[in-house]
């Protein structure tokens, strides 16, 4: 596997970082999870984007343009002869001191990856997933904005551990108001009488790429989507339930807390968007 690393491709065995690089030490840096569908890299300035708002938002300097950025990511599936892919693409705060102050970097580090991914099994793309509501709530917007892609997943790894223990391989999150966010690496969308509800970007939530796209394809094909607050009950009740991200595409769940959403099983409105995904994805994207 071929890295890109603090300026240079290298092999893994030499990708490394110092252990006073505050991405490290203090979760101080942001990322993107990216994919590549058929020689095209999805969405790409999208996620450019998203991680230049995410860099901005911490005052984390980014030394090259975003055109330079995409055709590192480019470049890096390039290098691994890779036509779908899975790419992390990271920018740390780089090398300072054992203290909290920033301005002890000199400068931020940039690494790429790409290489392949499967979160689920595809039984449970087939069949539906079940999954539990997790005690810990999503970090308050008021101390970070869940909206900033940072090193620092600490909130979605409690959560994490909360539906490990229960033998299950995901969790939804509440905000601190009571009101459904996400799940620990996903958006969440909701079904009932033929209208998508998910909910608004000031629930607390990652603004998804996936879960943006997911939005479009649906309008387009004349279904209401709204972004709304929605409480738990309102899951229970749904007619289905499915939840978006890039590295887990759409993937339905058909049971929350041991309550059966729908008849139990991945409903039509799910299939029809994740075959209009799967199409769209095959066309849309940046050349590699």
């Amino acid at each position: 596997m071929i890295i890109y690393c603090d300026g240079k491709f290298v092999d893994s065995q030499e990708a490394k970082i110092s252990v006073f690089d505050h991405g490290f030490l203090y979760g101080d840096g942001v990322f993107e999870g990216i994919r590549a569908y058929n020689g095209r890299v999805f969405k790409l300035k999208e996620h450019i984007d998203r991680l230049y708002e995410s860099a901005n938002a911490i005052l984390l300097n980014v030394e090259i343009s975003r055109r330079e950025m995409m055709d590192i990511v480019v470049e890096t599936v390039r290098k691994n002869n890779l036509t779908d892919a899975y790419i992390r693409l990271i920018i740390s705060r780089g090398v300072g001191d054992m203290g909290l102050d920033p301005r002890k970097c000199a400068k931020s580090e940039i690494i790429c990856i790409a290489g392949n991914i499967s979160l689920y099994p595809p039984s449970m793309y087939e069949n539906g997933m079940e999954i539990i509501t997790a005690a810990t709530r999503r970090t308050s917007s008021d101390a970070l904005s869940p909206r900033i892609k940072s090193l620092n997943y600490l909130n979605n790894i409690m959560a994490k551990i909360e539906a490990n223990r229960a033998s299950l391989m995901e969790a939804l999150m509440l905000n601190q108001e009571g009101y459904v966010s996400e799940a620990t690496g996903d958006n969440i969308f909701i079904i009932k009488d033929g209208i998508i509800t998910t909910p608004p970007v000031y629930a607390g939530i990652l603004k998804g790429v996936t879960r943006d796209s997911v939005i479009d394809l649906a309008r387009q094909e004349g279904i209401t989507v709204q972004e709304e607050l929605f409480h738990l009950i309102d899951v229970y009740s749904a007619d289905e339930c499915f939840l978006t991200g890039t590295a887990a595409e759409l993937i339905p769940i058909i049971m929350l807390d041991s309550r059966k959403i729908g008849d139990g099983k991945p409903g039509p409105v799910f299939k029809k968007l994740l075959a209009k995904f799967h199409e769209y994805v095959k066309t849309e994207g940046e050349p590699i």
